[in-house]
């Protein structure tokens, strides 16, 4: 499912507009990411948790030359499924 989907499928079960529908999502993808950026999480009761991680800095290899490089350490977005989501998925 990709983004125009998605609004569709909310538009559709909320009864609103699509309009209505892209202007929440969107305003959830914002805030989520404003949230994140600041070093904070989204906890979403049953259905999960938006955070980030450190990532340490590592050897990695280039595949084309075999040469290797230093990977530097990094911030990374994650996602940890919530109870209720893992239950609906493994049904």
């Amino acid at each position: 499912m990709n983004k125009t989907e998605l609004v569709d499928a909310i538009a559709a079960a909320a009864d609103i507009t699509k309009a209505q529908a892209a202007k929440a999502v969107d305003a959830f993808i914002e805030n989520v990411t404003e949230t994140l950026v600041k070093g904070e999480k989204v906890t979403l009761i049953g259905f999960g948790t938006f955070e980030t991680r450190e990532r340490a800095a590592r050897t990695g290899r280039n595949p084309q030359t075999g040469k290797t490089l230093k990977i530097a350490a990094s911030t990374t977005p994650a996602f940890k499924a919530g109870k209720k989501l893992k239950d609906a998925v493994n049904k």
